[in-house]
């Protein structure tokens, strides 16, 4: 069974070493984790082959639940979108022999590519769940209706690989998924595994007197990626998780974890460190449950 926090290698083989990562798998598998989530751009395959690495010698392959995502690959330092037949099954494969597994326990598409057929899109999904090399399968999206259409389309023949749950950024920073996908997901009977759930890391509160040097938005591959959250809104709802934090007596990302991991229809939060002490103050936030009050406030701040 999934457990409700997952880890992210986003960093694993990178800013991450295998020592490192060892820590930090073996302190979540301490504290009842059994969700690991990977990707194939992740350091191009580094991040899988480091996961790959610490199986059996930390935890045993059926204790965990393998996840990773499939549809985006790097070419010549550019990161493209790939949903073909071929590509996913050939990407499944690659991971498959990168972890030294046989199969995923979840194995998701990122999306779909506007110059490849739908139905050869999902296609992958069925041929991978068919031969067991995914023993389930979802979808990484952004919309509601484009889920809606997915999962009417498996759920019309018998023997399709329909989607369990569906993958997408969602935080106090970033809650657009609860216009359209999450409503969309809860009537399918998806479950949502929200990304990000820490606001790219922002959310801990790090970058309220600057940007540290060891930090995301210091690297130069993940700096883009944390940019966008550092302007005056997103201050604004960050001071707000710190106040709500001060008050509780416990930290920010305590805070902003435990909102993601609670909303209705979120089934798991993925989240990544890039130290096992990083790693242990996220344990933590595994025992807070915000008061009502706090819930209302921050949701009312966050709703710009």
């Amino acid at each position: 069974m999934a457990s409700r926090l997952g880890l992210g290698t986003i960093t694993w083989g990178r800013d991450t070493d295998e020592h490192e990562a060892r820590d930090q798998l073996e302190e979540f598998v301490s504290a009842g984790g059994t969700l690991v989530d990977c990707a194939p751009e992740y350091g191009d395959g580094q991040a899988e082959i480091v996961v790959g690495d610490l199986l059996e010698r930390v935890v045993a392959r059926h204790d965990l639940v393998l996840s990773a995502r499939a549809g985006l690959r790097w070419r010549q330092d550019e990161l493209v979108h790939d949903t073909s037949r071929a590509g996913l099954l050939g990407q499944l494969d690659a991971t498959l022999r990168r972890l030294g597994t046989d199969h995923l326990d979840l194995w998701l598409v990122h999306g779909f590519s506007p110059d490849v057929p739908f139905e050869e899109t999902l296609s992958a999904l069925d041929a991978a769940q068919r031969s067991g090399r995914a023993r389930y399968v979802g979808v990484s999206l952004e919309s509601g209706w484009h889920l809606g259409w997915t999962m009417a389309h498996q759920q019309g023949w018998p023997g399709r690989a329909v989607p369990v749950c569906v993958q997408a950024e969602y935080s106090l920073l970033r809650r657009d998924v609860e216009d359209e996908l999450l409503p969309a997901a809860q009537r399918l009977g998806a479950g949502l595994i929200a990304v990000s759930p820490l606001g790219r890391g922002v959310l801990t509160g790090k970058y309220r007197g600057g940007v540290p040097a060891d930090s995301r938005a210091a690297s130069p591959h993940l700096g883009p990626f944390v940019q966008p959250y550092l302007g005056d809104w997103a201050r604004g709802v960050v001071e707000a998780v710190a106040t709500a934090a001060d008050g509780l007596g416990i930290a920010p990302l305590e805070v902003a974890l435990a909102w993601a991991r609670d909303r209705p229809g979120v089934a798991s939060t993925l989240v990544g460190a890039r130290t096992a002490a990083q790693l242990r103050g996220v344990l933590a936030a595994d025992e807070v449950t915000l008061p009502e009050e706090i819930v209302r406030a921050l949701d009312e701040v966050s709703a710009g």
